[in-house]
């Protein structure tokens, strides 16, 4: 190789470097901060992707991650809820840096990589999540962990850790409860009690229903007497008012023809001596009592 080809090859590397130090490329998931002498002086959303350039040696740039990023506590924290029960909750977070130069300046102190700012944050992360659950599910019992009011108590867990994560430039998307348990050595002692809260729970459900259908069947029992009581009263009126009209027809029937009566009479009380269909009577065949057993047009018996 001649002196000159190598002369070239070295001025294309010394060109190389020297672009490098003035330009630099901001991808579409990341955000920049630029520092002259550890300062910030500008700095570059992910809406800014592309080439930029800055001043060599006096200028460096700081990348951010601008996608969502996910918080896992490295182990469970230790709650004691509201009856006094010790519980290992093991929870992650879902967040985005949406202020890059305030999440900067809070965590760049000894540092300018994005790794250990995003460390130093994680551990402030740990403390303020371990103190919002503490606050929350310390003042409810365990079955409202386990239960329906769990989305309830992790929306207030999100807002209070929201609400310090925001000082920081953060944006906190989620957060959620991956398990909670109980410490080994207290675990099954735990479990009994709950069983036999539920079992008293079950007992006094039972309870209230066993009165409940009692109340039920006497209201039930009150309200067939009274409708019976109704009934026979009506029962008692209408077969009245029909005594009323027969007793007013025989009357009638009585006064337009005494032997149609007479006739009528008969039959009823044949009706009533003969009802079971085995009685026996002895009589003389011309008694007044079989006075219309007769041939048709016989005349009755005088």
């Amino acid at each position: 190789m001649t002196p000159t080809r190598i002369a070239l090859l070295a001025l294309g590397v010394i060109v190389l470097i020297a672009l490098g130090m003035v330009f630099f490329t901001v991808r579409e998931d990341q955000q920049a901060i630029v520092l002259q002498f550890g300062d910030p002086v500008r700095v570059l959303n992910d809406d800014d992707a592309g080439l930029h350039a800055k001043l060599p040696i006096a200028q460096d740039v700081v990348y951010l991650d601008s996608r969502n990023l996910e918080f896992d506590l490295s182990r469970p924290i230790e709650i004691i809820v509201a009856n006094e029960e010790r519980l290992l909750v093991d929870a992650f977070v879902r967040y985005e840096i949406t202020d890059p130069l305030q999440y900067f300046q809070r965590f760049s102190q000894g540092a300018r990589d994005a790794e250990t700012m995003r460390q130093s944050f994680n551990n402030r992360l740990t403390n303020v999540l371990g103190e919002a659950m503490r606050q929350v599910l310390g003042e409810v019992q365990i079955r409202d962990i386990i239960t329906e009011r769990r989305v309830e108590l992790m929306t207030a867990i999100q807002q209070a850790v929201a609400e310090e994560a925001r000082q920081f430039g953060v944006r906190i998307i989620d957060v959620r409860i991956r398990q909670a348990d109980f410490p080994q050595e207290n675990a099954v002692n735990v479990y009994q009690r709950m069983i036999s809260d539920y079992n008293q729970q079950a007992e006094r459900i039972r309870a209230n229903g066993t009165r409940r259908a009692q109340e039920i069947r006497a209201e039930a029992d009150k309200q067939v007497t009274t409708i019976l009581a109704e009934a026979e009263e009506q029962a008692q009126i209408t077969r009245g008012q029909a005594d009323g009209q027969r007793n007013a027809i025989f009357a009638e029937a009585y006064t337009r023809d005494p032997e149609f009566f007479a006739f009528y009479r008969s039959l009823d009380a044949y009706q009533q001596a003969l009802r079971d269909g085995e009685t026996t009577i002895i009589l003389s065949p011309d008694s007044e009592f079989f006075q219309y057993f007769g041939n048709a047009g016989s005349q009755p018996a005088q």
